[in-house]
């Protein structure tokens, strides 16, 4: 329990960009040890200025610290060469903000934005003398909680972790924390509690659940190992965002970080039903914050953080009901003021000028960027990305006639049923782009940039049981692309050209879709020096492959196989909210270019997310499989 600081002092300037180790931020907590009983070791697992910004985290951070028994410390992925050096002084994974071990906490939660993290979990456990195997761990280790979106399938660091915390956190979080003071108090041992937390379906406990196979290679159930145990794990969702306005006290980093702004979550959720995103799957129902209370947090986090930019958050920003008077009464109150605002996420149909302009009122006045997504309208109907070419050029010649001069584009390559001619008329889109911003401003210096990412299939989406493009299909379509960019020398020379290679999305795509037995290629590749995966300089392609074939995993059954209707996936245990038929008749519709309407704005589709449908759930085993998920009406 004592802080390590004295032995890291002494290695510190020994190390790149030392100051992410020794915390001091504007508005951390600093609780008396023995003044709780519950203590938290919250972690993102990545390098500190990619975590410290991260809202989750900040926000689990500010929740469990206003309890007077909980205190939550943080900390973050150490860069390999503190590693060493730690290894080397036996120094353990410590928290930044008094230093000490995370092994003396009682709980390690760790929020996982991407899959890509997962080494990252296994170095700090390591470093923490945490056995890396839930079952070697005592009655003196911490509990360790996944949470985040990639908790929406655990399974493939189900070895890895005590317990998965599905959906939002906030509540999660304090009814996990009344469970361990409970059992502590009651002088249960480990066992007892991983009992109750499964038990109450607080959380999700893969210890508590029993997977089987079929001679081929699929799974045959999931099933719960006691009678007490829930059959399959509900996602939490708070419910009225107005009695969550976190994070109050926005953390300040002193050493640079991604985001230098403070951010106000202003809705979560989404029903635009973009069939690749996970994201606005598992976040449903839309939930927005009232006008007034946004304008309160940003007020608040502008006096906590003395930012000069705040960052409005949301899937799809321009989307929020109030969203025309939210920004003028913000653009109003701050006018004069060096204070910037911003909408991060805009989709093209959701965009107009006017919005624009209230929110650079005070001169800023930075890149759009739009995320058309697919670059044919055949493809985008598969997507569901209801985005015509001629909303993204009348959008972009607007903007472009106001003043801007710089646009970005977001594609993807590797989409369901996609050819080359779809990805090919990306390069015609993004030259029309130049051409109608020249032509409307009677500028040449109009730039795009247009960047691509692979498409990785998620679980809880309609494209979970799609086909994953191969990594060498989708080079050689990113390929022809850059080609028929750079073909017209002229406008070519306008468009910036910015992608990945299509390797680290298998390797994505196999821990996004992958089970249980995944999980003994994480630790080979762990053992083998994996590190820091998200990261280009990092990660290594080959020894991913080298491991899955040393594991005896075909990443080819886990990717680019096509699923089929009957079969268990790894995740079906795990209760999103979203209907298994629903998904499955939107992956239809997607393969048969069918596009859905926003359902905020027209009729429900019974996608079985809102409660108010008069539709409930219900699950249970037969013939030892799980059920697809049945609604049935009240």
């Amino acid at each position: 329990m004592q802080s390590v600081y004295p032995q890291l002092e002494r290695i510190l300037p020994l190390v790149r960009k030392p100051i992410q180790y020794v915390g001091g931020e504007l508005n951390a907590t600093v609780k008396p040890w023995e003044s709780v009983d519950v203590r938290w070791a919250l972690m993102y697992p990545d390098a500190y200025e990619i975590g410290l910004p991260n809202q989750g985290l900040q926000i689990l951070y500010e929740v469990l610290n206003e309890r007077d028994d909980v205190l939550a410390e943080r900390t973050y992925s150490v860069w390999p060469d503190m590693e060493s050096l730690m290894r080397d002084h036996q120094i353990p994974q410590f928290t930044v903000e008094s230093h000490r071990p995370v092994g003396a906490f009682d709980l390690l939660g760790v929020s996982f934005a991407t899959e890509l993290g997962y080494t990252n979990l296994l170095t700090a456990l390591d470093l923490a003398g945490i056995p890396l195997h839930a079952t070697d761990r005592t009655d003196e280790h911490p509990l360790v909680i996944a949470g985040g979106h990639a908790a929406f399938n655990p399974e493939p660091i189900a070895d890895f972790i005590d317990a998965a915390v599905i959906g939002d956190g906030e509540n999660a979080v304090l009814r996990l924390s009344d469970i361990v003071r409970d059992v502590k108090a009651a002088g249960g041992d480990r066992a007892a509690l991983l009992r109750a937390i499964a038990e109450s379906g607080v959380a999700y406990v893969p210890s508590m659940y029993e997977v089987s196979y079929l001679p081929d290679g699929r799974i045959r159930r999931v099933a719960p190992v006691t009678d007490a145990t829930p059959w399959r794990v509900a996602k939490h969702t708070v419910s009225d965002l107005d009695d969550w306005p976190y994070p109050k006290q926005p953390l300040v980093a002193l050493a640079e970080t991604v985001h230098e702004r403070a951010s106000v979550e202003i809705f979560r959720g989404c029903t635009r039903g973009c069939r690749f995103c996970q994201a606005g799957m598992i976040t449903r129902p839309v939930r927005e914050r009232s006008k007034t209370t946004v304008a309160d947090m940003v007020q608040a986090s502008l006096q906590a953080t003395g930012f000069q930019e705040v960052g409005l958050l949301s899937l799809s920003s321009a989307d929020h009901s109030e969203i025309t008077d939210l920004a003028k009464g913000l653009a109003d109150r701050y006018e004069g003021t060096n204070t910037g605002l911003s909408l991060p996420s805009t989709r093209v149909d959701a965009f107009n000028i006017d919005l624009a302009n209230e929110l650079s009122r005070n001169g800023r006045r930075s890149g759009l960027s739009f995320a058309p997504e697919g670059g044919s309208e055949r493809i985008r109907k598969v997507i569901n990305k209801m985005v015509t070419e001629e909303d993204l050029i009348r959008t972009v010649a607007a903007a472009y006639a106001a003043g801007w001069r710089q646009v970005k584009l977001y594609f993807m390559c590797g989409l369901p049923t996609e050819t080359d001619e779809d990805v090919l008329q990306i390069a015609r889109m993004a030259k029309e782009v130049i051409r109608t911003g020249r032509e409307v401003s009677g500028r040449r210096d109009i730039r795009c940039t247009v960047s691509i990412g692979g498409f990785v299939p998620k679980p809880h989406t309609p494209f979970q049981w799609a086909p994953q493009l191969g990594w060498e299909a989708t080079d050689a379509r990113l390929a022809l692309l850059r080609d028929e960019i750079r073909s017209d020398r002229d406008l070519g020379k306008a468009i910036g050209f910015r992608y990945h290679d299509g390797r680290p999305g298998i390797v994505e795509g196999l821990l996004a879709r992958g089970d249980r037995r995944v999980g003994a290629v994480i630790e080979r590749v762990w053992r083998d020096g994996g590190r820091f995966d998200g990261w280009s300089e990092y990660f290594s392609f080959d020894r991913w492959m080298a491991c899955a074939e040393a594991a005896g995993v075909d990443v080819d059954w886990y990717t680019t196989r096509e699923r089929e209707l009957s079969e268990v996936l790894p995740w079906d245990h795990l209760d999103s909210g979203l209907d298994k038929q629903w998904l499955w008749q939107d992956w239809q519709d997607a393969v048969d270019e069918v596009e859905v309407e926003d359902c905020r704005w027209s009729p429900c589709f019974d996608c079985g997310v809102c409660d108010q449908m008069g539709t409930e759930i219900q699950v249970g085993p037969t013939d030892g499989v799980i059920l697809p998920i049945v609604q049935v009406s009240r």
